[in-house]
């Protein structure tokens, strides 16, 4: 395929922003749930986690992987929207475990959400099962499997094992969702240590050389005012990154 064509493909795959009306009623319901935190709403602002879950199609009933979902943001808001029928897991790797662990207490804490099974597993190992899910969320967190920095404790990862482990644990037509700061073109992975990045061509070439097809991109974290060049913990582009959302489909 040309590159013009290329072009073509990716602009009918991007969907387009949702409306509020359009917005699913156990969505809707999910993110106005008044046991949720002040601290979570003001995010919502940034996150906008009503567009983002029905750009994925969560439903109730379904079964939903949040992998690497460190403090559990999403996690409350998968419960919410998957109803007493679904189910959602909290998947972290200790290194996300131990950066998290305050906020996890604080969300799990008297009691609440104890539907949300939380895990802390190696990377190595995430003995997530087969076929078990019909959705696995990665926000902010697929340039982690790249990131290196084992003066701090975060040693190399088997960024394709893990992949091959999470389609293996999709249900047939099961679907991938990633969120994460895009890096700079024809950068790869190698931005994922000093920025914080990651090449959007680098994750579709990646994710689908590991058993996904792109179903589709959303525009709704897009920047044009980013250059791709700082790190997304700089106080003058933190919350404003330009971010790439895929949604893949098990092959």
């Amino acid at each position: 395929m040309n590159h013009y064509a290329s072009m073509i493909v990716a602009l009918l795959l991007v969907a387009q922003p949702l409306q509020a009306a359009e917005t699913p009623e156990n969505i809707a319901k999910a993110v106005a749930a008044p046991e949720r935190s002040a601290k979570d709403r003001e995010r919502d602002a940034i996150d906008k986690p009503a567009e983002l879950l029905a750009f994925a199609g969560v439903k109730p009933g379904m079964k939903v992987a949040d992998f690497l979902g460190g403090g559990g943001y999403w996690s409350e808001l998968l419960a919410g929207a998957v109803g007493p029928t679904g189910s959602v897991t909290l998947v972290n790797n200790p290194g996300y475990y131990f950066f998290s662990r305050d906020g996890l207490k604080e969300r799990f804490a008297d009691g609440r959400l104890k539907d949300i099974r939380q895990r802390v597993v190696e990377t190595g190992n995430l003995d997530l099962g087969s076929e078990q899910f019909d959705l696995i969320l990665i926000f902010m967190g697929y340039h982690d499997l790249y990131w290196v920095d084992e003066a701090n404790g975060w040693p190399k990862i088997d960024a394709g094992g893990v992949l091959d482990q999470l389609n293996r644990s999709l249900k047939p037509g099961g679907k991938l969702l990633i969120v994460d700061h895009a890096a700079k073109e024809g950068t790869g992975s190698s931005a994922a240590s000093d920025l914080h990045r990651i090449e959007e061509a680098f994750a579709r070439k990646d994710i689908t050389s590991h058993g996904f097809l792109v179903e589709k991109a959303w525009p709704g974290y897009r920047s044009s005012t980013d250059d791709h060049s700082k790190d997304v913990f700089d106080k003058s582009i933190r919350g404003k990154t330009d971010r790439f959302t895929h949604l893949y489909r098990k092959n």
